[in-house]
């Protein structure tokens, strides 16, 4: 069984739009593109080939496809040559409805994501892995398919943007596996899935007179 994997540079406030450069996908007016390239350092740069040194295929969105197919063929002589090899040795699902010409090649369109994801997940192979994707990584998260959140947040508040979640999101619970601050202040975390939601309560019991008079005020707004 294929694991699904989460991996996004987030800011502060969860933005992960057009982390690479200016012209990545300037959707909305976005202004700040190109905010991860001030801030990367050694230990960013060891935490990304970690993530990469298993075996995987990519798990694209139409747009970071587009991003990806107009770069890394063409990189494998410049200084991300190694990574280049790697992702244009390997298989690219795409989720598109569109009917995006597949250029890159061992490039596989994936017509309906939840179905199709859902089924990649029960065969044999490599870890799926997204990279950017908004709307392919808010399709996963609402069908619950997720099994692995990698984050790596950046400090920079950018205020709009296309973000990692969405309200669509299936309320679901992850445990922190692994984490390292790296010294631009880049915090790296990885987080699996681990099941429902669990729920506490810290009122007192009996609830005071106060808090029922509380408690039927908000009822009583909605």
């Amino acid at each position: 069984m294929r694991k699904v994997i989460v991996a996004a540079m987030v800011s502060l406030d969860g933005v992960m739009q057009a982390p690479g450069g200016p012209q990545e996908d300037p959707t909305d007016g976005f202004r700040y593109g190109g905010w991860v390239a001030p801030l990367v350092d050694e230990v960013f740069g060891e935490a990304i080939d970690k993530l990469f040194e298993r075996p995987f295929d990519l798990l694209l969105g139409r747009r970071t496809y587009e991003i990806f197919a107009a770069h890394w063929p063409y990189a494998e002589d410049g200084p991300d040559d190694a990574i280049a090899r790697t992702f244009n040795s390997i298989t690219k699902y795409v989720a598109t409805q569109k009917g995006l010409e597949l250029t890159w090649k061992d490039s596989v369109a994936l017509n309906d994501a939840a179905a199709d994801v859902a089924r990649l997940k029960q065969e044999d192979g490599p870890a799926l892995i997204t990279q950017g994707s908004t709307e392919l990584v808010h399709t996963l998260l609402a069908s619950g398919l997720v099994d692995e959140i990698h984050t790596f947040t950046f400090p920079v508040v950018l205020g709009n943007g296309k973000r990692l979640f969405d309200d669509s999101a299936r309320a679901s619970a992850f445990k922190l596996v692994a984490n390292r601050v790296s010294p631009n202040g880049i915090v790296i975390a990885k987080y699996e899935c681990d099941g429902e939601v669990k729920t506490g309560d810290f009122a007192m019991d009996p609830p005071t007179e106060a808090e029922v008079a509380r408690r039927e005020k908000m009822q009583r707004e909605g």
